[in-house]
């Protein structure tokens, strides 16, 4: 049997296990029951709770499944979000000049679902989609957090570049003006010589749903241009109203 199969036979197994079990359960516990050694234990946990079908209980070691219609309802609703708001960043792109995105808080992360850079330039922004970041390193987690009700004492301020938010009082003064101007500011402070500029998103029901903006360049992006195209942003989001 290729090994391939075989880890899903046994991730297939801890999954199960998880759920028949009916309550939160340990990793000493899976092995035991499963005879599976702690570090292949460890890894079919990892890849199971990245993938979205398990949790651990908050400041524990104890597993819980997650219900797989919730992560197929969850599914759908990104898939919705994308094809709702792709215009919207398709507009962003053409009036910035800069890569365009969209992200979602996702367990105390940002979420990068979508990206749009129409540009030309030889050397364009990363593919971001479906990756995470820190959200207290970028504008659009910043827009997340400002504009949401979140426990910053969640977050890990782990430090990234040399401007990088690391103190709980300054990121909670950076929220507030965010929360002033209506959209936020990411000045070098996830990745050295880039800049970026973001807006929080509400749906019909005045309920945050994800956070839209740019980024480039800090040679092309000084502090006049980020303020203008902030404004420039919020503007654009205004004139749309997101059914979702």
């Amino acid at each position: 049997m290729p090994n391939q199969i075989k880890s899903l036979s046994k991730g297939l197994k801890v999954y199960k296990s998880i759920v028949d079990h009916g309550k939160p359960i340990l990793a000493k516990t899976l092995c035991k029951s499963l005879n599976i050694d702690k570090s292949t234990m460890s890894r079919l946990l990892q890849t199971l709770k990245d993938e979205g079908f398990i949790s651990y209980l908050e400041n524990s070691n104890e597993i819980i499944a997650n219900s797989i219609a919730d992560k197929t309802n969850q599914s759908t609703k990104i898939e919705l979000l994308i094809n709702k708001t792709n215009i919207l960043l398709e507009d962003i792109a053409k009036s910035t000049g800069e890569c365009a995105y969209i992200g979602i808080f996702d367990n105390y992360k940002m979420l990068y679902l979508n990206q749009i850079d129409f540009s030309k330039r030889a050397i364009k922004t990363r593919n971001n989609i479906g990756v995470h970041a820190q959200l207290h390193t970028n504008a659009i987690g910043k827009s997340i957090l400002a504009f949401g009700n979140y426990d910053l004492e969640k977050i890990k301020l782990n430090q990234y570049t040399s401007t990088t938010i690391t103190d709980i009082k300054k990121l909670e003064d950076d929220l507030q003006k965010v929360r002033n101007r209506g959209f936020s500011i990411d000045n070098k402070e996830y990745q050295d010589g880039m800049c970026c500029v973001a807006v929080p998103l509400f749906n019909k029901e005045n309920i945050l749903i994800a956070a839209v903006g740019i980024s480039g360049s800090s040679t092309r992006l000084d502090l006049n241009k980020i303020l203008e195209i902030g404004n420039n942003i919020s503007d654009l989001v205004s004139k749309y109203e997101i059914v979702y």
